[in-house]
C-alpha cells in the first residue's frame, strides 16, 4: 500500500491503573503515527490515584516521545465516554488534526494498520467511522461488527435459535470474509476498543454521551453517526490485537457468564430508553423473557450449555429502572 501522509490523526488512549498496558499501547503506534507528520497521541489518565502518571511521564520523556505525546490528567474517573471527549477536546484544542483514533489502553496495532484505516476513510468521502480487524494474541478474530440492538434483537439474542436469529435479524455479529473484508450489509455498528474518526464526522455527531459510563456507548454513537447521515466501515488489512485482560478465547467465553457489573445492564437500559422510549427497557425485558424461556427449554430437554450471563433475568429489571437516570452508576472501572 502506498504510504499515507496525510490525515494528521490525534490518537486518545484512556489510561486508568493501566500504565504497562498503555505504554505497550503507545510503543505499537509509535512506528505508525510517524507516517503521519503532526500527528499527536493525548493518554487520558482517568483519576488512577495509583501511581500511573508518575510511570507515565517518566517512560514519555526516557523514550523521547515528548514531541508526539500528550497527557491529560482528569479530575475524577469520568469513564469511558467522557474520558474519550476530554482526549478529543485537548485534541481540538491544539488544533488542525482531520481525525481522532480511539484506541484501548490494551490494544496493540500492527505495522500498516494505521495506514489502512486512513486509506479507507479518505477514500471513501461518504465514510465517517471506520474499524480495524481486532485479533487475540494468538491470531483468532474477534467480533467488532454488528446489527443494531432493539427490543426484538434481545428476544433472539437470549432465545439462541438460529431460525428466530434470522427472522429477527438478531445474530448481532456480523460475518466478514477475514481475507478480503467482503461488507455483505451495512454495518450498524463497530466496536471502539479502536475505531478512527472522521473530524468532519466528529463535528456533525457531537462529543459522546457520557451518560453511559461504560457499555453501550459505541452503539449509541454508531447510531447517531447512521443518522448523521455517515457510513461505517470494517477494514480487515488493519490488524490491531485486542488483549481483553490477557485471557484466551475460551477463558472470555466463560467469564461472559458471570455475573455482569450493574453498569452494563443501566447503560444497555440507557440505550433502550434513548431509542425505543422509556418504556423501551421494559418491552425489551418482556422479550428478552420469552426469548430466554425458548433457550431455557432447550437446554432442559437437548442438554444444550446456558449461554446467559448469571442473575441476568434478575439483573435487567434492576439495570431497567437504574438506567433511566441521567447518567449510569460510576463503577471506579475501566474499560478492557
Amino acid at each position: 500500500m502506498k504510504q499515507v501522509t496525510f490525515p494528521k490523526i490525534a490518537t486518545v488512549v484512556i489510561n486508568f491503573k493501566t500504565p504497562a498496558l498503555t505504554l505497550d499501547c503507545l510503543s505499537s503506534l509509535a512506528p505508525e503515527i510517524r507516517c503521519f507528520p503532526g500527528s499527536k497521541a493525548i493518554v487520558v489518565d482517568n483519576a488512577s490515584g495509583d501511581g500511573s502518571l508518575v510511570d507515565l511521564r517518566e517512560t514519555v520523556k526516557l523514550r523521547l516521545w515528548d514531541d508526539w505525546v500528550e497527557i491529560v490528567e482528569s479530575a475524577y474517573n469520568s469513564g469511558f465516554s467522557a474520558g474519550n471527549n476530554l482526549g478529543i477536546a485537548a485534541g481540538q484544542r491544539l488544533g488542525g488534526f482531520d481525525a481522532f483514533l480511539l484506541m484501548n489502553s490494551d490494544t496493540i496495532i500492527y505495522q500498516g494498520a494505521l495506514q489502512a484505516l486512513a486509506h479507507a476513510l479518505w477514500t471513501e468521502p461518504t465514510i465517517g467511522l471506520v474499524g480495524p480487524r481486532l485479533e487475540w494474541p494468538s491470531g483468532e478474530v474477534q467480533p467488532s461488527c454488528f446489527r443494531a440492538i432493539s427490543p426484538t434483537t434481545e428476544m433472539a439474542g437470549a432465545a439462541k435459535t438460529g431460525a428466530l436469529s434470522r427472522l429477527l435479524r438478531g445474530d448481532l455479529p456480523l460475518s466478514i470474509d477475514s481475507e478480503n473484508g467482503t461488507q455483505r450489509e451495512a454495518l450498524d455498528w463497530i466496536s471502539f476498543a479502536c475505531v478512527l474518526i472522521r473530524n468532519e464526522a466528529l463535528s456533525a455527531i457531537g462529543p459522546m454521551d457520557e451518560g453511559f459510563f461504560m457499555y453501550f456507548e459505541d452503539v449509541d454513537y454508531c447510531r447517531r453517526a447512521n443518522q448523521a447521515g455517515w457510513r461505517i466501515a470494517y477494514v480487515p488489512e488493519a490488524r490491531v490485537v485486542h488483549l481483553r485482560g490477557g485471557v484466551t478465547p475460551g477463558e472470555f467465553s466463560q467469564n461472559e457468564r458471570r455475573r455482569r457489573p450493574r453498569f452494563y445492564y443501566e447503560s444497555r437500559s440507557r440505550y433502550l430508553a434513548k431509542y425505543y422510549g422509556r418504556t423501551g427497557p421494559f418491552r425489551a425485558n418482556l422479550l428478552w423473557t420469552l426469548g430466554r424461556g425458548i433457550s431455557l427449554a432447550r437446554e432442559l430437554t437437548g442438554g444444550k450449555s446456558p449461554h446467559t450471563a448469571a442473575r441476568e433475568a434478575h439483573d435487567i429489571w434492576i439495570g431497567a429502572l437504574g438506567g433511566l437516570r441521567n447518567r449510569t452508576t460510576d463503577q471506579g472501572s475501566d474499560r478492557a
